[in-house]
């Protein structure tokens, strides 16, 4: 299978300058020897912005006239329509019901059509507007471009601390692991790169550990609070992850909600739950992970504040 390259993210890089933040490392103040990767002060709240930025600045002027389409149950989305306006072109996102609120009204916010299906159907629709009306599809995680721009996170890891030992990140779909896998190990392959999912949607363990693609069905999954972290992965993901991925820790919900609110606590960030997973595994479960340097990507802050409220109050 056709893998991203460095050279692949380095391109990436240069396309998302000036839409895209570069996130600077903040230390995480209970822990000398981690970094914390915030990629919730991006524009959109979350890493997705990335790979959206990357695959748009890629079309053509007569595919961005006709526009793009995606399904997600909301940070792809919302990067997507932040990509797709800043280009000019229309956007349409087919968002699963049950998908949280606060996410749903940021797309629409940034001018995109949204449209609610249930969680099984969002694939099916999308394609149906790509064959209706022409629009391009942009996958959250299950394309080359998306993948070369979620890795521009692991080259400005690199870059901002060249003495870097581990890096963690979380895993849903996997396009944001296989980029940063693929960024740090090629530019420095003694860097212990670690996949964390919550263990109610642990197929990416279980699928490196088979050697084959396992899916878990949406029954299961939903029962992380890690709403961004409940996708499977796709071949694509799953051979770059097999490739370049040192191991997977898991999590449980306790661990999550504990590591959300000392973020919010004590670092004084909005994050989501699918964003704490990384910092949660160096809290819980330093044991089963390589000492030194680390760096803890935090991919989103786009959570209800409802929720919020209710994570910090323990």
């Amino acid at each position: 299978m056709d893998l991203v390259t460095l050279d692949d993210i380095r391109a990436a890089a240069l396309r998302i300058a000036g839409v895209v933040v570069r996130t600077t490392l903040l230390p995480g103040r209970w822990d000398a020897d981690l970094r914390l990767k915030p990629e919730s002060l991006q524009p959109v709240g979350s890493f997705k912005l990335r790979g959206a930025t990357n695959a748009v600045a890629q079309l053509d002027p007569a595919e961005r006239s006709r526009g793009v389409v995606t399904h997600s149950s909301g940070n792809h989305g919302q990067a997507l329509a932040y990509a797709a306006r800043a280009a000019g072109a229309p956007c349409t996102v087919v968002v699963p019901e049950g998908a949280p609120a606060v996410k749903v009204d940021q797309i629409r916010a940034l001018g995109a059509e949204v449209v609610l299906v249930p969680p099984a159907e969002r694939e099916i629709r999308a394609e149906r507007f790509v064959a209706e009306q022409g629009r391009t599809l942009v996958p959250p995680y299950d394309d080359r471009r998306i993948i070369a721009g979620q890795g521009t996170v692991g080259l400005e890891i690199v870059e901002d601390l060249p003495e870097v030992e581990v890096v963690l990140v979380p895993v849903g779909g996997g396009g944001l692991a296989s980029g940063v896998a693929t960024a740090v190990k090629a530019l420095r392959p003694d860097v212990a790169v670690i996949g964390v999912e919550p263990e109610f949607a642990a197929d990416a363990r279980e699928s490196l550990a088979t050697g084959a693609v396992v899916s878990w069905d949406v029954d299961r999954t939903f029962r992380t609070s890690a709403d961004g972290l409940r996708t499977n992965l796709s071949e694509l993901t799953f051979a770059h992850l097999r490739e370049r991925l040192d191991a997977i820790v898991t999590v449980t919900e306790e661990e999550i909600a504990a590591a959300t609110a000392r973020l919010v606590r004590e670092t004084r960030l909005v994050v989501e739950p699918s964003g704490a997973v990384a910092t949660a595994a160096r809290l819980f479960h330093a044991a089963e992970l390589p000492a030194g340097r680390t760096v803890a990507v935090i991919s989103g802050g786009n959570l209800d504040p409802a929720r919020l409220v209710q994570i910090v109050n323990g």
